[in-house]
Formats: structure tokens, sequence, C-alpha cells
């Protein structure tokens, strides 16, 4: 599954409150809808896109569709931002706490 898609709609705040509706329980379209305070067409279209990210899944009960987070597609999506920001973000660390440490011999406060 695509990566863009997936961080497309991640990037959507309603889309990101849903996925926390369902991380651990099924709910219906409906409910997420009320939830989210959104009319059921709209809920049907963020969870449209929710599905072809492969970040939700669904179930049909009846005349209910009931949807829960697939954690799968999440593992991955989390090992492909460690992939690329982990090392990333320890180096960006690194630097920030060696700038303050420099500050602060700078000003006279001596080491931490």
């Amino acid at each position: 599954m695509a990566m863009d898609a997936t961080l497309r709609a991640l990037a959507n705040p309603t889309r990101r409150a849903m996925l926390e509706l369902v991380w651990d329980a099924e709910r219906s379209s409906s409910e997420i809808a009320a939830a989210v305070g959104a009319t059921r067409p709209a809920a049907s279209q963020h969870l449209k896109v929710l599905r072809d990210a492969g970040l939700v899944r669904v179930r049909t009960d009846g005349s209910q569709r009931l949807y829960r987070v697939d954690t799968d597609r999440l593992a991955e999506v989390r090992a492909a931002l460690e992939r690329f920001w982990g090392a990333r973000l320890g180096r960006l660390s690194a630097a920030v706490a060696a700038e303050q440490k420099h500050r602060d011999l700078q000003a006279g406060g001596g080491p931490r």
C-alpha cells in the first residue's frame, strides 16, 4: 500500500479522531459520524479514505458496517516513519543539547 496515501489520510484531524475511536473497539459508521460531529455522508467519505489507505478494516454485520483500526498497517506506518525520522531526530536532539550546553557555558552557568 502506498505510504503517500496513508500519510495524506493521517494528515486530516477528523480522520485521526476516527482512528482513535476505532482503535480498541469496532464502531458503526453512524456511531463514528456522531462522535466526530460529521454528517453521515462526510463520515462515509473519510472512512473510505481510511479504508483505501489500509488504516481501517470494515466488517458487515447485517445492515451495519463496523470499522476497526488495522493494527498491522499502523505497525508498517510506524516502522516506515522510524526508518525515515529515527536517526535524524536523534541527531537533532544531540545537536540541540550540544547547543544548549554551549550557551550555558558562554553564559557562565557552567555545566548542568
